[in-house]
């Protein structure tokens, strides 16, 4: 069997075997390297084809014997083949995925300015595309260039912004390159080529404002598509990139499971996860665990206010993470803040339950403030925020939880 993977400094939640599990029959490594370890990496060269990423990709031009003409003009290397004579070849699929994902958002490159934060080895990929598209206008924002984010506003005409970063990248979730989105009146799409989290701090900023954006993951999957071709020689029908990305997005993004005090979030999430084979996290569980007392316990001894501050904290922390299913306690909606953090990395998922059957023991806030004061304040809150609502009697399936796209624009 053939022999590839991905090389770069931090792989531990690559998507990348998962996506060439898709393309072809090979076994694909992912190869976790420290700048130290590539000569002897690249003397061993124990592989048949590699993809390269952050933060590596102009690193190799050196191990490479021969470039291609895309390689060549975007000064960087993501995927290496090694050929019979065991040279190894350096091309680039980034301009192949970065095309796909430009064209997904049917903006005109040629009719305004393009914004592109960072000036790395993907900011290269990204100003070469958009040349061959014969962009208006291309201007690079870096840290410490002519244009950078301090003076980023002289820019505030851009009909498109492009972020090449790894600001906001998990897991610096919530991190964001423009601390302002507003400023830019004319912006017609915001591209983040972060995948994950699904839905960067950038996007979020960009939803608020009705402006269409786009994270990485087709960008991602396009490229590999190509690589795939690459390694086996093979040519692959460009639809299936659509088609591998929804796979991906279905089997990676978290299923958050909201509704009012117990009304069941634990009892169904542990059954999905048994069901779908992933990991359940239980908020409440998690706060006692690392706090010693439970939730119930530190709104009666310490105020609910403590305890929001607490589960706000194990949340972000929590739905960081992908693959997973999170029961949330009653209350998480009274927070507005963790609206984002849920919806960053999944679906959120509503139990509706009748009032009359939810129980009160151990629960200090339905019993200080009753169910139905409590149901009016939280329902429409569920209902805002969810993505799928189940009605008691329903079954959570994972057809339906397919078929149910986030409430975003990627």
């Amino acid at each position: 069997m053939q022999r590839f993977g991905l090389l770069g400094k931090s792989l531990k939640h690559s998507y990348s075997p998962m996506i060439h599990a898709e393309f072809g029959d090979y076994e694909y490594k992912l190869y976790e390297k420290a700048p130290e370890e590539l000569d002897e990496f690249f003397a061993i060269s124990d592989f048949d084809g590699l993809n390269v990423t952050i933060p590596y990709k102009k690193t190799v031009l050196k191990y490479c014997d021969d470039l291609s003409d895309t390689a060549k003009i975007a000064g960087c290397v993501n995927t290496i083949i090694k050929k019979d004579d065991n040279r190894l070849y350096g091309d680039n699929t980034d301009g192949f995925g970065f095309l796909y994902l430009l064209n997904k958002t049917k903006i005109d490159v040629t009719k305004g300015k393009i914004l592109v934060l960072g000036s790395g080895g993907s900011s290269q990929t990204v100003q070469t595309v958009l040349k061959n598209e014969k962009a208006k206008e291309i201007v690079i924002i870096s840290r410490s260039g002519a244009d950078n984010y301090s003076n980023i506003n002289k820019h505030n005409d851009a009909i498109l912004i492009v972020n090449t970063t790894p600001v906001g990248m998990y897991p610096d979730n919530g991190d964001t390159p423009i601390e302002d989105l507003s400023i830019f009146k004319n912006c017609r799409a915001v591209i983040d080529l972060i995948y994950n989290p699904a839905i960067t701090e950038l996007m979020l900023q960009a939803e608020k404002l009705d402006i269409p954006s786009y994270n990485g993951l087709s960008m991602l999957v396009a490229q590999a598509k190509r690589s795939a071709e690459l390694f086996t020689r093979s040519n692959i029908p460009d639809d299936a990139i659509e088609k591998v990305s929804k796979h991906i997005e279905n089997q990676t993004q978290n299923i958050i499971l909201i509704g009012m005090p117990g009304c069941g979030k634990t009892t169904t999430g542990k059954e999905l996860a048994k069901n779908l084979g992933r990991t359940f996290a239980d908020i409440d569980e998690i706060i006692t665990e690392r706090t010693g007392k439970t939730p119930a316990d530190i709104i009666t001894k310490d105020g609910e206010k403590l305890f929001r501050i607490i589960e706000t904290d194990i949340l972000a922390e929590t739905c960081k993470k992908s693959s997973r299913i999170i029961a949330t306690g009653g209350g998480v909606v009274t927070k507005s803040q963790n609206k984002d953090i849920m919806r960053q990395n999944g679906i959120l998922v509503y139990l509706e339950r009748n009032l009359n059957e939810l129980p009160t023991s151990d629960r200090p806030l339905s019993q200080q403030k009753g169910l139905k004061a409590l149901a009016a304040e939280r329902i429409p809150l569920y209902e805002n925020w969810c993505d799928l609502k189940i009605k008691q009697g329903d079954t959570l399936t994972t057809p339906a939880l397919c078929a149910t796209p986030p409430k975003r624009g990627i």
